[in-house]
């Protein structure tokens, strides 16, 4: 997962699509009005039509991915069992530090409000974890636990959904910064980005560890690995495709985007660890269930051989 999955364009290829401001406002003269709409940027050829297409698709993947875990946990009750807690930090670390590298390298406010929902999937996702761990440790029912998880993700949404509005109306004073402050600024939210790279990169390796531990991945959504790879895979495309639209640097826009790239490709490389895990442990959970021990409960003779002798 990461927050800059939809590429932008470099400044002067933007510039070029824009004529001169007219009212105090550019006009896009020959974009695509549905996307200079919703993303406020100026599209105007096959390649990058295609780009924003892919990444918002990628985006669309990213936002499901966590829903088929949250049911899971929820129909079984496993998810401390299941889900490492390592692989939940490292995956709401690696959205924080994200979240801080987009907002200070202003990216489109869709990001913003995107990484945002990221991070409110994350909290439900331990929320759920920490509820159901303490529930099953304590065996039995606490309407007090259940009323404060309620209460704790009620209090995050109405957070997050006023977080966006704040930070897009808090943006423009990081554009009125004088130029060696905003590039200092600007520097910082790439070295976030790269950090948010690493931790993407490490939350797989617990999971890992804990299937291999088990020999099993019961209690785990596939769907929450199979959308990521989706959402990774279309976001290194979505940013390939960019590529010969570009008027300006090539090399410049790759390294803007490398921090989202290697957290991308190096996390769907990854997840392709954890697919084969998934194969390779299926065969045990159907033998669970196929096991004759598990049809037939009773397995002990009703009666012993003595009494058999005896009622003879």
């Amino acid at each position: 997962m990461a927050t800059a999955r939809f590429p932008g364009k470099s400044d002067d290829s933007a510039a070029s699509n824009w004529t001169a401001p007219a009212l105090g406002r550019p006009l896009c003269v020959n974009g695509t009005p549905w996307i200079l709409y919703l993303l406020e940027e100026c599209v105007d050829n096959i390649w990058e039509y295609c780009s924003v297409v892919i990444g918002l698709i990628s985006m669309f993947c990213f936002l499901l991915s966590t829903l088929p875990q949250v049911y899971e946990a929820y129909r079984n009750g496993k998810v401390e069992e299941a889900i490492s807690l390592g692989f939940l930090f490292f995956i709401f670390s690696g959205d924080l530090t994200s979240f801080a590298g987009c907002y200070l390298t202003n990216q489109l406010p869709i990001q913003v409000v995107t990484v945002v929902f990221y991070i409110f999937t994350d909290l439900i996702l331990i929320s759920q974890f920490l509820y159901y761990k303490i529930k099953n440790s304590s065996n039995r029912k606490s309407p007090v636990l259940k009323w404060m998880c309620f209460m704790w993700c009620g209090a995050a949404t109405l957070v997050l959904l006023a977080l966006p509005k704040v930070l897009i109306d808090n943006s423009t004073t990081l554009d009125k910064q004088n130029p060696a402050t905003s590039k200092s600024v600007e520097i910082s939210g790439y070295i976030c980005g790269y950090v948010a790279s690493v931790f993407y990169l490490c939350s797989r390796f617990p999971q890992l560890y804990k299937n291999f531990q088990r020999q099993s991945t019961e209690g785990t959504s596939y769907l929450l690995f199979a959308l990521a790879m989706m959402g990774n895979g279309t976001y290194g495309l979505s940013v390939i495709l960019v590529l010969p639209a570009l008027r300006g640097s090539k090399q410049t826009f790759i390294i803007k985007h490398l921090a989202w790239l290697i957290g991308s490709l190096g996390v769907l490389v990854l997840d392709f660890f954890v697919t084969a895990q998934f194969i390779m442990y299926r065969k045990n959970i159907s033998s669970k269930k196929n096991s004759p021990l598990l049809l037939v409960p009773e397995v002990e003779p009703l009666l012993c051989e003595e009494e058999e002798l005896s009622m003879l």
